[in-house]
């Protein structure tokens, strides 16, 4: 396994990098609430992925091999409620008014988010796949350790450009239109981890 760091290092930064629900949250998230405020959130992201990982090793894993519709039916059920989140993003409330009128995601409720991301289940069942692939446990907990480590810095980046923005999202109508653009964006990101399995 030691000699796979390298590989599951740059898989764990290539997958947690690029755009899916989790950044994109993150990014309207930032742009909302700024970087500090959303901190939990990351967390919540880092630390619910590494949980879920070493679940998925451990035996869940096996649950979709037997019976592969369970599977079918989480993504199903997940879409649901990324599309209501999607929902959530698009209405959100200006900046200066958001202490009132909505809140960024707690930790517990982005950790417990990972569960019904279809990008992230998509994720853990790929990198248990690849670099687990006897789901030993000591195993699985490296690549779960991984994950953790690269997620979070990884992630942080979307969350800087969310604040960035803050700057042009001065009135309520670029603040609407961008918000809009995420929870577009947000719904589409769930089409490769929807269409394509790892399993």
């Amino acid at each position: 396994m030691t000699y796979e760091i390298p590989a599951l290092i740059t898989f764990a930064f290539a997958t947690s990098g690029t755009p899916g629900p989790n950044n994109m949250m993150l990014l309207a998230s930032g742009a909302n609430f700024g970087f500090l405020r959303t901190i939990p959130h990351m967390l919540g992201i880092s630390v619910g992925f590494a949980v879920m990982a070493i679940c998925v090793g451990a035996g869940l894993m096996q649950l979709f091999d037997q019976w592969p519709p369970s599977y079918t039916i989480l993504k199903g059920a997940s879409a649901v409620y990324l599309i209501w989140l999607a929902w959530k993003i698009a209405h959100a409330a200006k900046p200066a008014k958001a202490d009132h009128a909505s809140t960024p995601m707690t930790f517990f409720q982005a950790a417990l988010f990972q569960w019904i991301n279809p990008k992230a289940l998509s994720m853990a069942l790929g990198a248990i796949t690849l670099f687990a692939p006897s789901r030993e446990f000591s195993a699985v907990v490296i690549v779960a350790v991984v994950f953790a480590t690269v997620n979070l810095p990884t992630v942080s980046i979307w969350t800087v450009l969310g604040q960035q923005l803050q700057r042009v999202l001065t009135s309520q109508t670029r603040l609407k239109a961008f918000n809009w653009t995420m929870a577009t964006l947000l719904v589409l990101s769930l089409l490769p981890a929807l269409v394509f399995s790892p399993v």
